[in-house]
């Protein structure tokens, strides 16, 4: 008799639980930026959270959170109630780089619920027109020719720009030194100025100056070609096979996230993938759109985690 109560228990629950999980998102929903307004991340949220608006029935409304590279936004929705209403649209740095320069307050897989990958950027290698780089190989001669004379800007230590510049010391031996800024624009300023012979860059500060041929574009650190540069080849294409280095943004949420929720966010985002429009609105920032499932983005997660990790502890970077 029991047994017959507790079927018609789960019988009668199960059309309620379908009606719950369909009826995901009720209220608005906060998406968490870990920058200030008006920057990259901000630039390639925007035409996504447009588009997944009307998919999902409710509008995401922007929570900044600056700090720490990212990290204090991380540390908050590692914290935050795993209802689906507080999401975060994140960089891969407080998950692949930070916890190889500081003790972190997150795991970067079991505090959060993945729900996709949304766009990657490389840095743009950029030089000043006064010197004698015209390609990749002769920043690596030149370099190795007058190791004391050579050096490379970026905009800030432990950084995506850094990390680039270290890892292509690591793989082709060319010895430059490190100059830090505390931001990419005084960086370009000063690479633009003639103070420092080149500069791994962000790609949108850089396009005007490029087009203006203020500075000259040499590669990009992404596998592919940039959409926002798409006459510059990439690293690979300049004879380092394999090379990638890659910053990249997705959308996660705390752990646990109900089913329902990450099942409603990850179709929503697959088939915001499917829109063309919105790929190139997302590319034209910078940031080369390709939406991926959370097996996939936890992949790269776990990837760039080691390869960072490496470049970290071979170049003896520390935080500032």
């Amino acid at each position: 008799m029991r047994l017959v109560i507790l079927v018609l228990a789960v019988l009668i629950a199960l059309p309620y639980a379908n009606a719950q999980a369909q009826g995901y998102p009720k209220k608005p929903i906060r998406l968490m930026i870990g920058y200030a307004p008006g920057g990259s991340a901000e630039a390639g949220a925007r035409p996504l959270a447009k588009a997944l608006e009307p998919l999902l029935g409710q509008p995401l409304v922007f929570d900044y959170r600056p700090g720490n590279a990212g990290g204090v936004a991380m540390e908050a929705i590692a914290r935050a109630p795993a209802d689906g209403y507080t999401l975060y649209y994140f960089d891969s740095g407080p998950l692949t780089v930070a916890p190889h320069l500081n003790k972190v307050g997150y795991d970067n897989l079991k505090s959060f619920t993945h729900l996709g990958h949304v766009c990657g950027s490389g840095s743009l290698l950029v030089v000043h027109p006064s010197t004698p780089f015209r390609s990749v190989n002769d920043v690596i001669s030149f370099s190795k020719k007058e190791p004391e004379k050579w050096s490379y800007g970026t905009s800030g230590v432990g950084g995506p720009h850094h990390l680039s510049g270290e890892y292509f010391k690591s793989v082709t031996g060319a010895n430059l030194l490190h100059v830090p800024y505390k931001g990419g624009g005084p960086a370009m300023t000063d690479l633009m100025g003639g103070q420092i012979p080149m500069l791994f860059s962000s790609l949108a500060p850089a396009l005007g100056a490029v087009k203006s041929a203020k500075i000259r574009a040499l590669a990009v650190t992404s596998p592919r070609r940039a959409a926002a540069f798409p006459e510059v080849p990439t690293m690979d294409e300049a004879g380092l096979k394999g090379f990638d280095s890659t910053a990249w943004y997705g959308v996660l949420g705390p752990a646990r996230l109900p089913r329902e929720v990450v099942a409603r966010w990850t179709q929503a985002l697959a088939r915001a993938g499917g829109d063309n429009a919105l790929m190139e609105q997302i590319s034209a920032t910078g940031c080369d759109a390709e939406i991926l499932p959370p097996a996939r983005t936890i992949e790269k997660i776990q990837a760039d985690y080691v390869k960072w990790g490496r470049v970290v502890k071979d170049a003896n970077i520390r935080a500032d």
